[in-house]
């Protein structure tokens, strides 16, 4: 399997095996996607779930493997990620890093090889999540640099220090015993086909925020980097290539919004129809968000979309994007901002609980409208938090690169700007208004209380 690839695997025991030298995990994830207690994290310190449904059985020459008996996992949990992590060194340098998983007959029935793993030290390799009354298997291969404290929190896991004043690690009682791990007394000859799966819902059209209004040429907040062009909008279903053509080299915005559970991912594809750039690899339920992605020469832009479930694409200029005001505005998953005034403060107020990137590229002095110059990172962090951050002077673009759930945003302590705006191409005009992407309303995740353990402090015997 590729990375965001699926499956079905047949409902029954699975012997799962990591490999690559890495410590397995697995985590028994709710409706909320987070755990509903210590007891649904399976790691060498708790190595039974307390219903006995998931098992960390052995590890050998490399090889973890758990236990997995998919007919009876408890009908709250609704995904089971499988987590492999390490203490030395990076996922990188895990040698054959892969996830496999068999039926009891031996015989493999989904496998993914981890080929682009980085310097993050935990990673959620795979999950085996709930479609049509049955399993998928899914390659996911979504790193955390934090490690495996912030994969685990980003779950719902109370991670304890392991640092205490005077004395080692607590380690907690052990689970009680569990019922055993035994497959099905009657073995099937065959795997039957998966369930037909529910009826797709339609894609809801996109509420209309008010357009661009014109601004009077030589104004200071009138935007005039890259030209101006009509939104092209294209929807579909499932996995797809959206070609857009004619249109000006140069920084544009993609709206995406996607209906569905499952995992999405985006790419730019080159002339070779290669994956080149990255936009969007999530595994949100109901993904939107709006990304930068850059036209090239030619005019032709083509993007590779992976998708369970109903999309809508929108390509917009760079001109679409909302501007950042001194008004707080309500925003949902990757963004692209403008700020045309002073020198600034951005105040954030993020609510999600993965990471949070922000990238601002300022434009002052880069004439080149093919392109835009390279990005300051200014946010790199993760879960829930309060950010605010120095802005010069615009023009800028600012880019929320990564944002998995709602926040707000604002200008403080706007200064007046020092400068004219940006020049514009030659033979550009003044914007002209139109129906700018819409905003269509996503539900907030709900979170599932319950009693938390200290975990992460539990050290190996």
């Amino acid at each position: 399997m590729t990375k965001g690839s699926n499956g079905f695997v047949p409902s029954v025991p699975l012997r799962i095996a990591v490999r690559g030298g890495v410590d397995a995990m697995a985590l028994l994830l709710g409706d909320a996607g987070t755990v509903r207690g210590d007891g649904d994290v399976v790691f060498h310190g708790a190595p039974v779930h307390p219903s006995g449904t998931v098992r960390l059985t052995q590890v050998e020459a490399g090889t973890a493997w758990l236990e997995v008996g998919l007919t009876a996992v408890e009908e709250q949990i609704t995904r089971v990620l499988l987590v492999g992590s390490t203490e030395r060194g990076a996922m990188r340098d895990a040698a054959g890093l892969s996830v496999e998983a068999y039926a009891p007959d031996g015989t493999s029935v989904a496998r993914y090889d981890v080929t682009d793993a980085g310097g993050e030290t935990a990673m959620v390799l795979a999950e085996l999540y709930r479609r049509a009354g049955g399993w998928k298997f899914r390659a996911v291969g979504q790193g955390w640099v934090s490690g495996l404290a912030g994969l685990a929190t980003d779950h719902g896991v109370d991670v304890a220090d392991t640092a205490q004043a005077g004395g080692g690690a607590a380690v907690p009682a052990a689970p009680a015993p569990a019922p055993a791990f035994a497959p099905p007394p009657v073995p099937a000859p065959g795997f039957a086909p998966p369930p037909a799966p529910a009826p797709p819902a339609a894609v809801v059209p996109p509420t209309v925020i008010p357009p661009v209004a014109p601004v009077a040429p030589g104004a200071a907040d009138w935007w005039t980097y890259g030209p101006v062009f009509e939104p092209y909008t294209e929807t579909g279903r499932d996995n797809d290539v959206i070609t857009v053509g004619g249109l000006p080299p140069g920084p544009v915005v993609v709206q995406l919004d996607v209906r569905g559970d499952g995992y999405t991912g985006l790419w730019v594809l080159d002339r070779r129809n290669k994956e080149k750039d990255n936009l969007v690899n999530s595994t949100e339920e109901d993904f939107r968000g709006r990304l930068l992605a850059t036209v090239p020469a030619h005019g032709t832009l083509r993007l590779k979309l992976q998708a369970e479930g109903p999309w809508q694409v929108q390509v917009s200029p760079l001109a679409a994007a909302r501007r950042l005001t001194e008004e707080e505005a309500e925003f949902r998953g990757p963004e692209v901002l403008l700020h045309t005034g002073g020198v600034a403060d951005m105040a954030v107020h993020y609510r999600g609980d993965d990471n949070l990137i922000v990238h601002v590229y300022e434009l002052a002095g880069h004439d080149d409208h093919t392109t835009l110059p390279q990005y300051e990172n200014v946010v790199n962090e993760i879960g829930k938090r309060r950010e605010t951050v120095p802005l010069p002077e615009g023009p800028l673009v600012v880019q929320f690169e990564m944002a998995d759930g709602p926040w707000r945003a604002r200008l403080k302590r706007v200064q007046p700007p020092t400068r004219p705006p940006h020049p514009a191409p030659p033979g550009a005009t003044a914007p002209v208004p139109f129906a700018a992407p819409g905003e269509p309303t996503w539900p907030d995740k709900q979170s599932v209380p319950g009693p938390r353990r200290n975990w992460f402090s539990r050290g190996r015997d």
